[in-house]
């Protein structure tokens, strides 16, 4: 008999032995996509079609996200995660003053300043005091591992935590931690690399999945470029118990992407896409544009620094509808999403899934 954790309010109870992904109809996560298109909607909408939605919880304080968790909760009684950063350690001053100065013209050009350089912490002991206090099916970090007795907090409250890592290193260190599974990150992933490190080696989910496995029996969530029930198809062959798919979802209406980088994916292959610490000084994976083309060689490895230093930019291009100046995420297989609803989206990639399997079930015979 398995022992029954606390009831945790957003739907589903965490078991020893029964895990939240076991109450969802279809293996698909919403991957948490922090800086706007994450939304109480769209998580509630992956929920509702029998996946598991996501807040992320990154750029906003304590009382912003129990709020959305709040407006998530009135929307579906369906299990749901929220997403974390793990607060990092600080760059070097002086190479986030030089790209600064570098920056410049830039600013001058969109009639605005150039930030102020900071380090912050996302509120972050507020957060893991009201994921504690008020908890949610899934908390999931990413940028870093959680301290064992973080994790521990967080299970004991009811919850189950993921880590996000980009190695079998990383895997490890997780599994130590206690986690109770992987969010496995391939380098086709859109937005940031949620390793544990500003590492510039990344290795194809596919491979990743493999590597994983070998040090790791933990159930593993695969992430990185999965835009259709063919790709799910292939993780789950792989390994992964579910995928999480992030830039599919960026164009539904429940997502509050914004009309530029809506657009810019709507062009379907006219960009590629590129790593780039250009906009945060993380390495993240976006559509090429002028901004990334020039500045990505000279900015630093300091985030959330370099973040803070071109957000006053990044606010002032949208506002004048400058896509060659905004950070565009997405992941390598962009041209194939769509504009459809997220439980219509959740429904077509697990139909596509099933005929994928079958198919390669009638190969194999």
């Amino acid at each position: 008999m398995t022992q029954e954790r606390d009831e945790v309010r957003g739907g589903g109870r965490v078991t020893d032995g029964d895990g939240v992904l076991d109450g969802c109809r279809v293996p698909v996560v919403l991957a948490p996509m922090a800086g706007g298109p994450s939304t109480p909607e769209l998580c509630a909408g992956v929920s509702e079609a029998g996946g598991l939605g996501f807040l992320a919880a990154g750029y906003l304080t304590a009382a912003d996200l129990a709020a959305r968790i709040d407006a998530t909760r009135r929307l579906t009684d369906r299990p749901f995660g929220v997403n974390v950063f793990v607060p990092g350690s600080p760059g070097d001053a002086a190479a986030v003053a030089a790209y600064a100065r570098r920056l410049e013209p830039e600013a001058t050009r969109l009639g605005v300043g150039v930030g102020q350089a900071r380090v912050d912490d996302d509120d972050w002991t507020a957060t893991l005091d009201l994921l504690a206090g008020d908890p949610v099916p899934v908390v999931s970090f990413t940028f870093g591992c959680p301290a064992p007795e973080d994790v521990a907090r967080l299970r004991d409250a009811g919850s189950e935590v993921w880590v996000t890592v980009t190695s079998a290193a990383e895997a490890r260190l997780a599994q130590g931690s206690g986690a109770d599974a992987l969010v496995v990150q391939g380098a086709e992933a859109g937005g940031h690399r949620g390793g544990f490190t500003d590492a510039d080696d990344a290795t194809g989910l596919l491979a990743l999945l493999q590597l994983v496995r070998v040090v790791s029996s933990l159930p593993m969530i695969a992430a990185g470029a999965i835009m259709t029930g063919a790709a799910l198809a292939g993780v789950l062959a792989a390994g992964a118990r579910a995928g999480a798919l992030g830039t599919a979802f960026l164009r539904c209406p429940e997502a509050g992407t914004v009309d530029l980088h809506r657009q810019a994916l709507a062009r379907g292959d006219e960009r590629s896409t590129r790593l780039t610490r250009a906009f945060t000084g993380r390495l993240a994976r976006g559509l090429e544009n002028r901004f990334l083309l020039e500045h990505s060689a000279h900015a630093p490895s300091a985030y959330p620094e370099v973040h803070f230093l071109t957000a006053p930019l990044r606010a002032a291009a949208r506002a004048a509808g400058d896509a060659e100046a905004v950070n565009l995420w997405a992941g390598q297989a962009h041209p194939l999403g769509t504009e459809l609803p997220a439980g219509e989206v959740v429904a077509r990639v697990a139909a596509e899934a099933r005929a994928a399997v079958e198919a390669v079930a009638r190969l194999l015979v």
